[in-house]
């Protein structure tokens, strides 16, 4: 069985990660339990991505890590396919400067 290459199941949501994290955006697949997402940091500056089951879940997790959070640091530049909840809500947070990041649900690798 070979690895499936990556599926779009739904539309791509984007938000700008500052300084102070913006209104968290939610990511909804058009499958049942759909919980992969394609996560680009299109920024050159690290985002502390904050991601829930709820808009409330996403704001308090984005925080700067310094020792220990609940935040997923991207670097610059990143693209990465994530597992989280299914309809996630993201937002995102940096110590300096500013990163627009795209969230895409999908399926595969």
């Amino acid at each position: 069985m070979g690895i499936q290459a990556f599926t779009k199941t739904g539309n791509t949501v984007v938000f700008t990660a500052t300084t102070s994290a913006p209104t968290p955006v939610q990511c909804a697949s058009t499958t049942l339990g759909g919980n992969q997402y394609r996560v680009i940091n299109n920024g050159t500056v690290t985002v502390f991505l904050g991601y829930g089951s709820t808009a409330s879940d996403a704001t308090n997790n984005a925080t700067i890590v310094t020792t220990t959070a609940e935040a997923l640091p991207l670097l610059p530049g990143t693209d990465e396919i994530l597992t989280f909840v299914p309809n996630a809500y993201f937002t995102g947070i940096t110590a300096a400067g500013n990163a627009a990041v795209y969230v895409t649900p999908g399926d595969g690798m």
